[in-house]
């Protein structure tokens, strides 16, 4: 199926793009180039029919296409069901770590367009932007083709903010299914995650940006000022530019019936390893820590029933936060991510997460994954 967009029409915010003109110049020079990409499902490529055919790699591809000499590695760091306020806990073990020369950021469908997340987004951009190699970034509004819903005002007020180049599906393409001169269930069968000819789109959405530059390169423009701007200060109150994860490596809260799960994790997309498990009614892990925020990642399954926890923040069980393992969908176990307290100063504080009801039938315990503190 032959699908014409203009995909010059999903530039939304041209940004500084002198860093990727940078890049560019070592990529004709024959130098290795690291290309990242992190987001939610659709980064993941879920719903492409091999990994080959998701827009991230087509990027990669378009990359060695462009630039024959050059020596590329491609790292794809998207996990389905995930937001922003994980990834800014994750970006470093999970992208940075290899030293990225380019990244591409995709949170606009699973973040929601708030100011929670708005800050979220900002603590995993200014990261990126800090990080030791320095890289040149791009930001990948993706949306809901049903509705056009995405966190794009949010997330694009942060490109903006730090002059990173922003590109839209909601301007490329959706205009087009609103005038009925492309269907959604083309495109996007669950009107979320793109089938193979979806992933052809975004790329040319993303690559659109990219001949750009290329122009750039070609007419030898290079804009060496701007290339080590200094850092703009954040536009939010940033407390999730310093999160970090406590997993069963990295900490001895005070088991009482949970075990920590001690099986390797060979993918970062196994989201279920490096936790505690609890199966028994009154089972607890507890924890020390000092925050102004902190959020819990636990299993929710399918294997209906499972067990429910609380989540008991300074011994204050009056405002507990309930933690339900069943899930209500089909499509499998998520991930789940409950923000339980938000403050503007860092405080100690402790953490008991305590079992009260399981049930005979149980197949599955409850799975702690990781305590988010920031």
């Amino acid at each position: 199926m032959k699908v014409v967009i203009n995909a010059q029409n999903g530039i939304v915010n041209n940004g500084n793009s002198c860093k990727i003109v940078y890049i560019m110049r070592k990529a004709v020079q024959g130098e290795k180039i690291t290309l990242g990409f992190i987001g939610g499902s659709i980064t993941q490529g879920c719903s492409s029919s091999l990994p080959t055919t998701c827009y991230a790699y087509l990027v990669y591809q378009w990359w060695i296409k462009t630039f024959p000499k050059a020596e590329f590695e491609y790292v794809n760091a998207g996990i389905g069901g995930t937001t922003s306020e994980f990834a800014s806990a994750r970006v470093e073990a999970d992208l940075l770590s290899k030293n990225p020369d380019f990244v591409m950021v995709e949170f606009s469908v699973n973040d929601e367009n708030t100011a929670h997340f708005m800050e979220t987004y900002e603590g995993l951009i200014r990261r990126i932007i800090k990080a030791d190699s320095s890289p040149a970034s791009m930001i990948l509004h993706n949306i809901m083709y049903d509705s056009g819903k995405n966190a794009q005002e949010a997330h694009m007020e942060i490109g903006k903010h730090y002059q990173i180049p922003c590109v839209s599906i909601r301007e490329a393409v959706y205009p087009e299914i609103l005038k009925e001169k492309l269907k959604a269930a083309d495109i996007a069968p669950d009107n979320l995650h793109p089938n193979d000819l979806g992933h052809e789109i975004l790329a040319q959405v993303v690559c659109a940006y990219l001949e750009k530059c290329y122009q750039e390169l070609e007419s030898e423009v290079m804009c060496v000022d701007k290339l080590s701007q200094v850092l703009a200060e954040p536009i939010t109150k940033n407390r999730y530019e310093s999160s970090f994860r406590y997993q069963n490596g990295n900490c001895n809260p005070v088991l009482n019936g949970f075990v920590p799960d001690l099986t390797k994790q060979t993918d970062i997309r196994e989201i279920f390893k490096n936790g505690w498990y609890g199966e028994a009614r009154g089972a607890s892990v507890q924890f020390e820590t000092e925050a102004r925020c902190i959020a819990l990642q636990y299993r929710k399954t399918i294997q209906k029933p499972a067990p429910i926890a609380l989540a008991i923040l300074d011994y204050d069980e009056e405002h507990a936060i309930l933690l339900d393992a069943n899930f209500e969908e089909d499509w499998g176990d998520s991930l789940a991510l409950v923000t339980i307290y938000e403050s503007e100063r860092k405080d100690a504080h402790h953490l008991e997460i305590r079992i009260i009801e399981d049930h005979p039938e149980d197949q599955l315990p409850f799975y702690l994954t990781s305590v988010i503190c920031s």
